[in-house]
């Protein structure tokens, strides 16, 4: 059986983590169909991250149709060596697929995965069926391959031989820089089935599965993504890679100022800032009204705006720019700053309308594994949820600002005006903002918060608590059970110092404790 992919393969079926224009779903195998594909994939246009062709699964109007048609034992070993022979001789540079074979519903499915390629432009030969033939580029245009043609391919033409920062080998460090037990506790973390092979492979062959280690054998060399990931500290290799969390009581021209610096590998840092501003800075208000049963709920900032404007930074930040990205909280706004500004190709009226696209990404490894860790939904998502987010929590109109030279980009998310309010008089506002009443007393919680204190007995971890629930979408109830019941002092960690633990289970408080005894 071949090794895994670095995947959750129930994801990859149901488009969670990998958008629809990245993946094609074929009943059956066709070797001219698939190779040009492949091309595509290699030629990774837009910087996306190149893409999977899954064998064995037929589509219906755009969607995998389940339980899959499969493949047979014998014919996958039959197209595992006709990839072979075509990645040497139907495509140029050599180009060649990793391959795993999965068991879905009974059927075996095959899947192939084609990075972004390392010597693009490629070409493939049009047809197969003659000994002569012509060759062409193919790119991907939405969710179809389609031959590079015109304005496009001299604009693929002049990409030759750029790769894009994170997907580039660095020689100055060993593959013993990457840490085996990082990569591990990724690979669990997302459900892989990698991770049940992880401990037999040494660092190399694992890391070439992951595509973040590459060049031949006799001198490979990690890559800038494994390195970002899978490297204790990477600002030693990159400087500046760390969030800064800064806070004015005072106001930004006050002589106090509270700041936590966070270093380590990019996911677990990105984490370990938005659990720290979600701990120390978010609050929620309760507005009762005499004239009305219902209570009016806010938040001074909404997390899941925050969570999108730090994850942006973190995708799209230059890391050969010695600047951190900084977050910065007063009473009046919170602001996540980063370097450079987004590509000249948008137009800031189109991004602050949230309809900007990007024409190409400065980093197209790192937003897969910030989407396998359930940190962002996907491309070009950001700015529109951020927007979405701070409208349906009725906070004021986000703001985005860069320069002409595009040096910086910095999103504002004003406070909400009830806690401006709230700071003159509320007497009517619950214990996160006002003192008189204490949190011990009379908690406000949501119907969501409340049914997973009920069900939290003793220590549970993530999963377990999901299926207790009978919840699946794992963002959902990180947000509005997890995250909000962290948020209220209800339940908390057993690994406080460790949040993307293997080993993070979960526990009620005393005041959570207190609460279901009520």
């Amino acid at each position: 059986m071949t090794p895994k992919l670095p995947i959750n393969i129930d994801d990859l079926l149901r488009r969670r983590t990998v958008e629809s224009e990245r993946i094609e779903y074929k009943e059956g195998w066709n070797p001219e169909v698939v190779l040009h594909t492949l091309c595509a994939f290699a030629n990774d246009f837009h910087n996306l991250g190149g893409g999977y062709v899954v064998i064995g699964v037929a589509e219906e109007n755009g969607q995998p149709k389940l339980p899959p048609v499969g493949v047979e034992s014998a014919q996958i070993d039959a197209i595992q060596k006709e990839l072979l022979n075509l990645g040497h001789s139907a495509i140029a540079p050599h180009f060649h697929p990793l391959t795993a074979t999965y068991e879905i519903q009974g059927k075996t499915i095959l899947v192939l995965w084609a990075p972004g390629g390392e010597s693009r432009p490629y070409k493939a030969k049009t047809s197969l069926s003659g000994k002569k033939s012509d060759w062409a580029y193919y790119l991907r245009k939405h969710t179809s391959t389609v031959k590079a043609s015109g304005e496009n391919e001299r604009e693929l033409l002049s990409l030759a031989a750029t790769v894009p920062f994170d997907d580039r080998y660095r020689q100055t460090a060993t593959l013993n820089d990457l840490s085996p037990y990082l990569i591990r506790d990724f690979l669990h973390d997302i459900n892989s089935e990698l991770a049940n092979e992880a401990r037999e492979l040494d660092i190399e062959a694992l890391g070439r599965r992951m595509n973040v280690v590459g060049g031949p054998a006799e001198m490979a060399f990690p890559k800038n993504v494994g390195l970002l990931f899978f490297n204790e500290q990477p600002d030693q290799f990159f400087p500046a890679t760390q969030i800064d969390v800064v806070y004015f009581p005072d106001g930004a021209g006050g002589d106090r100022f509270e700041e936590k610096i966070f270093k380590g590998p990019l996911g677990r840092i990105t984490s370990d800032a938005l659990d720290y501003i979600g701990r120390n800075y978010l609050k929620e208000a309760v507005i009762k009204h005499p004239d009305r049963p219902e209570a009016e709920r806010f938040w001074n900032y909404p997390l899941a705006a925050i969570e999108e404007a730090v994850v942006n930074a973190v995708y799209h930040r230059s890391y050969e720019i010695r600047e951190p990205i900084e977050i910065r909280i007063d009473a009046k706004e919170l602001v996540v700053l980063s370097f450079p500004g987004p590509d000249r190709s948008i137009r800031l009226a189109d991004l602050q309308a949230g309809k900007a696209v990007s024409r190409r990404y400065r980093n197209r490894r790192i937003g897969e594994f910030l989407k396998e860790l359930d940190l962002t939904e996907g491309r070009s998502t950001g700015v529109p949820k951020i927007l979405r987010v701070m409208n349906a929590n009725a906070s004021p109109t986000p703001v985005f600002e860069t320069d002409e030279d595009r040096s910086y980009f910095l999103i504002r998310l004003p406070i909400h005006e009830g806690f401006t309010e709230v700071e003159k008089t509320t007497p009517q506002v619950t214990p996160e903002v006002t003192p008189e009443v204490t949190p011990e007393v009379t908690p406000e919680v949501t119907p969501e918060v409340r049914r997973l204190l009920t069900m939290l007995h003793g220590e549970m971890g993530r999963s377990e608590l999901m299926v207790v629930l009978g919840l699946k979408d794992e963002k959902h109830f990180r947000e509005y059970y997890q995250q909000a019941a962290i948020q209220q002092g209800l339940i908390e960690m057993t690994v406080p110092d460790k949040p993307k633990s293997r080993l993070q289970k979960y526990r009620l408080t005393e005041l959570g404790k207190k609460l279901v005894s009520k």
